[in-house]
């Protein structure tokens, strides 16, 4: 294996254990800082115009990746420098996933509505999803943490292993500078409607692969296997999200439990198609499941992510071009 090779692959499993570890910090994460100076970006930029959000999104994910290039670059010129690249690729694996705060955050809703507790469920759905939880019961508040978990797998661990197999520590940066984004300003809303168009658009484009190897991985390892391939392939289209449906499908199937139809956000209700329709619906304990085959998925997608870093690298020339070095 080569030396830039081995730093990633090195770097990626000690960031992926640090999340198992510790899971995101209440305070001063780097991803809430991130979003902290693309608020204050957005204040100064807004305007109810693409153009406006296009520049928002090039000035924050642009800025964003482009730091993290040039972090690279100087540790690339430290002596030492192969343990101080494991060190960077470490810290921003742990920095952009979020596979074990997604857990967490399950397992709470899951926990309060196994005890028949259906206002605690109801306040910590927030965490997870920005859906009206006033407006749904038990087993409606568990289809919701069920597809979030679904999502979120491909949004906050695969997505961001997949680029950065690509990019390195800057794919891995840029990746959850996007999603980041798009969680911020990439809703329908009348003030984001034009503003975050380009924000929404371009996580489409990032978010492609990691939901396909989501999809994949989900429906090769789950407990069915043959469900999860039927569901993705006839309902994974049919989800108004280019990436969510193919994701939400292939759990759905694996799952055995039925998912989408009506949802609420912010006083609206929003009707979805129903994915994998023969399943049952969704019960508490199908959260522990979903947690369960998200930390499958992720670690897959790492052992995927690490060994495909190879070919990808030299599919497009950057060990040649970087010389001696890569990320």
């Amino acid at each position: 294996m080569r030396a830039d090779h081995a730093s990633f692959a090195c770097g990626a499993a000690l960031g992926f254990l640090g999340d198992l570890a510790t899971g995101d910090p209440r305070r001063g994460h780097p991803v809430a800082a991130f979003g902290r100076a693309a608020a204050a970006a957005e204040r100064r930029l807004w305007r109810d115009h693409r153009g406006y959000g296009a520049l928002h999104a090039a000035l924050c994910a642009g800025g964003a990746a482009a730091g993290a290039a040039l972090l690279t670059r100087a540790v690339r010129g430290l002596d030492g420098r192969r343990g101080a690249e494991v060190a960077l690729t470490a810290a921003a694996t742990w920095a952009v996933l979020g596979g074990t705060s997604l857990g967490r955050e399950a397992r709470a809703v899951g926990g309060a509505l196994a005890a028949g507790d259906l206002e605690v469920a109801r306040e910590r759905l927030p965490h997870l999803c920005g859906r009206d939880p006033q407006a749904l019961d038990g087993p409606q508040i568990a289809r919701a943490v069920v597809e979030s978990v679904a999502e979120n797998t491909s949004d906050a661990v695969v997505g961001a292993l997949v680029w950065g197999a690509v990019g390195g520590v800057p794919g891995l940066i840029g990746f959850r500078a996007v999603n980041t984004l798009d969680a911020m300003v990439g809703h329908k809303s009348p003030r984001y409607r034009r503003f975050g168009w380009a924000a929404a658009r371009l996580d489409d484009v990032a978010g492609w692969p990691g939901a396909r190897l989501t999809a994949a991985l989900a429906t090769l390892s789950g407990p069915d296997p043959r469900g999860a391939w039927r569901a993705w392939r006839r309902d994974g289209r049919r989800h108004p999200s280019p990436n969510a449906g193919p994701v939400e499908a292939s759990f759905a199937g694996a799952l055995g439990v039925r998912l989408g139809g009506t949802l609420a956000y912010g006083g609206r209700a929003e009707h979805r198609p129903v994915l994998n329709s023969g399943g049952r619906p969704v019960e508490s304990a199908d959260i522990e499941r979903a947690i369960r085959l998200s930390r499958r998925v992720g670690v897959l997608a790492l052992g995927v992510s690490v060994a495909a870093r190879p070919v990808l690298r030299a599919l497009t020339g950057r060990p040649r071009a970087l010389g001696r070095g890569g990320g």
